[in-house]
Order: structure tokens, then C-alpha cells, then sequence
């Protein structure tokens, strides 16, 4: 049966929803909402749906099984509401909210409903983050030392400028919030895998405590109003230690990287080329892990936010449909999607203490 899709907020994101829809089999994307008239109408044209200035007025107007919430990640909580209160479920984009009490407004409307409600983080589709992921579940790792995300990137002024992107409101943050969560989300994950979490359960965030600092450093306070550069050290449940660069401070902006290691073996990625794959134990496999993983062209996003590719999208959304269509539960639940925004939330909080703060 075919999955007919709406997309609420039909920005820059929107176009990887509706390209990774147009490429999934037994998936139809069937109207967009956005106030802006002129971009609605080119929106629906290049991707022949019909648009829609009003959210509430497209889900009433049209048969829809899914929502895909592009809007501003302030404004995630509105069309979510809107969707539930309809029995249509909702696949959301990055962050899930700006705060955890908002998403767990999601949370208690979804479940009321009895809809499905996913995120969106697709570098966990990536595969070299998933060889990484394979490795830290099977323990090849052994007991980990520490796991570490870094995003030191470079945004223009214009970039920021008269835009919802660096506003308190409608972003919830800056380099952490909008473009480090990726990072923070994944090394989360691996570590977790690798046993980080401890024995606090499968739904447990596996950071308890970070301590963070964060500053403006390259765009001036009528730019952006939040952070463009930050740092946090966090402390896993098993004891594991970690760091986490996020910036938009950095010209000319460099590559992506992932960090987890420990007694057994460490492992390194920088954007998407595998850089160290080393254990105590090699296996017969390895060489050719280093071989597929070894290279990489891609810039990601370092500078241009437009350059990144939707394949990863299209796996993520891909992977939420199948759920929905076996019924069997889906990697990035709620609970999931909000484990990133708690930790950063977190490093915010202990930025404006001064202090370490625990993760709730």
C-alpha cells in the first residue's frame, strides 16, 4: 500500500524529504504547506503536489498517513499537535523540538493518539557510521576510554542574516543545536553500543553529566543571538569520557569527525572516510573495511549546507515507512530522538552555570 506524504515547511530541507520520497517505492509525496506563496508553487510544480499555506487546512483537504515536519526546529511541536490530533503520523525532522519539554508534549499528544512519532537523524543511515556501529555492539572495542564528536564548520553572515537559523526562538541554539546534533546524536549511539550506557536500560541516555562552555566569536550579536562556537566534555554512565567541538566560527569550515576508542581498538571518521580501524584483534574482514571505507570526496557540509547529499535521508525515511508498514518498532522513536537534545541542552545549561550539570 502506498504511504501518501505531506511535508509541512517547505524550505531547504523539504527538497531532500521530497527527492528521497520520489526515489522510495510504495511512497507518495501528495502536498506541501508553507505561507510563502511564490515558493510553495515552485515547490509544487517541481515535485507535482499541490501547496498549501496553511498546515491544518492541507491535512483536513487531503487523505494523508504521514506528515514530514520541515519546519524551523522551533516550530516542530505546532504540526505535530495538528497531526495527532488527526491520527497521522509524523516523521520529524532534526532536533525533534529545541527542548525536551516540548517533545515531550509530542510524546504525550503521539501516545494519546496512538501515532507514530520518529526522528529524523540520518548519519546514523550513513554506512561507515554503521560499520562503527556494527564494531561497538559486537565489543571490539572493549571497555571504552572515550567517544567524541567534532563539527568545525563555517557559516557566512548571510547565512544568518534575517533568517529564522541563530535565533533563540525558532533555532534553540546555534552550532550545537543545528548543525552539531548529527555528531552528538551518533557518538551517543556508538557509545551505547559499545556499553556506555551502562546498566541504565536501552531507553537510558548514556551522557549523565557534561560541562560545557560556549561563546559568539564570528558573527556579531545582530546576526545571530546564539552560540557559533562550543565545547563540552561529557562523562558517559560507565565512566567513559568525552568531547564535543561545534562551531560555525571556523573559516574556511574542515571536515566532520567521529571519535570512539577504548582498551580493544579505536576507530576514526572524518567525514565519510575511515581514517583508523585498528584492534587488538584484527580479523579477516578488516583489510576490507579499510579498503571500502578509505576515501572519501564529499565536503559534507563544512560551509555549504546545500551540499550535502539525501541519500542518508532517503534511508532514514525509508526505514520509518517500513516500520510503519511491519508494525515492528522503528531506531529513532521519540525516546531516541530526544536523547541529542537533552545532552545539549544540557551543555547550554552548564555553559550559563558555569558548572557541571547532570543530563535529564
Amino acid at each position: 500500500m502506498t504511504a501518501r506524504i505531506a511535508i509541512a515547511g517547505i524550505g531547504a530541507v523539504a527538497s531532500m524529504h521530497a527527492e528521497s520520497i520520489a526515489d522510495i517505492d510504495g511512497a507518495e509525496l501528495v502536498a506541501g504547506s508553507c505561507r510563502t506563496e511564490e515558493r510553495g508553487r515552485e515547490f509544487a510544480a517541481e515535485y507535482d503536489c499541490t501547496w498549501y499555506d496553511d498546515t491544518e487546512a492541507m491535512l483536513d483537504a487531503e487523505t494523508v498517513d504521514v506528515l514530514s515536519v520541515c519546519t524551523p526546529s522551533g516550530a516542530h511541536l505546532e504540526p505535530a499537535l495538528a497531526a495527532a490530533d488527526r491520527g497521522v503520523d509524523v516523521l520529524c525532522e532534526k532536533p525533534l523540538e529545541i527542548t525536551t519539554d516540548r517533545i515531550d508534549e509530542m510524546v504525550a499528544a503521539a501516545d494519546e493518539a496512538g501515532i507514530r512519532l520518529g526522528g529524523i537523524f540520518n548519519q546514523r543511515y550513513n554506512p561507515v557510521v554503521r560499520q562503527l556501529r556494527a564494531a561497538a555492539s559486537e565489543g571490539r572495542f572493549g571497555d571504552l576510554s572515550v567517544a567524541n564528536a567534532y563539527v568545525p564548520w563555517w557559516r557566512d553572515d548571510d547565512y544568518y542574516d534575517g533568517a529564522w537559523q541563530g535565533t533563540q526562538q525558532l533555532d534553540g541554539g546555534g552550532a550545537l543545536m543545528n548543525q552539531s546534533i548529527h555528531g552528538i546524536d551518533a557518538i551517543q549511539w556508538l557509545a551505547s553500543a559499545a556499553g556506555a550506557g551502562g546498566d541504565g536500560g536501552e531507553d537510558a541516555n548514556p551522557v549523565v553529566e557534561v560541562f560545557a562552555y560556549t561563546a559568539r566569536r564570528a558573527h556579531d550579536d545582530d546576526i545571530m543571538e546564539v552560540e557559533d562556537s562550543a565545547v563540552a566534555v561529557l562523562r558517559y554512565r560507565d565512566g567513559t569520557l568525552g568531547q564535543i567541538l561545534g562551531a560555525t566560527s571556523m573559516y574556511p569550515g574542515s571536515l566532520k569527525r567521529l571519535q570512539i576508542a577504548g582498551r580493544d581498538g579505536t576507530a576514526e571518521v572524518v567525514e565519510d572516510e575511515l581514517v583508523t580501524w585498528r584492534f587488538r584483534e584484527e580479523r579477516d574482514g578488516d583489510a576490507d573495511v579499510r579498503a571500502e571505507f578509505g576515501e572519501t570526496e564529499s565536503g559534507g557540509g563544512a560551509a555549504d549546507p546545500m551540499s550535502i547529499d539525501y541519500a542518508n535521508h532517503r534511508r532514514n525515511i525509508a526505514d520509518f515507512l517500513d516500520a510503519r508498514a511491519s508494525g515492528e518498532p522503528y531506531m529513532l522513536d521519540a525516546s531516541e530522538a530526544r536523547k541529542a537534545v537533552a545532552i545539549i541542552e544540557a551543555i547550554y545549561d552548564s555553559a550559563e552555570r558555569g558548572e557541571p550539570v547532570r543530563v535529564a
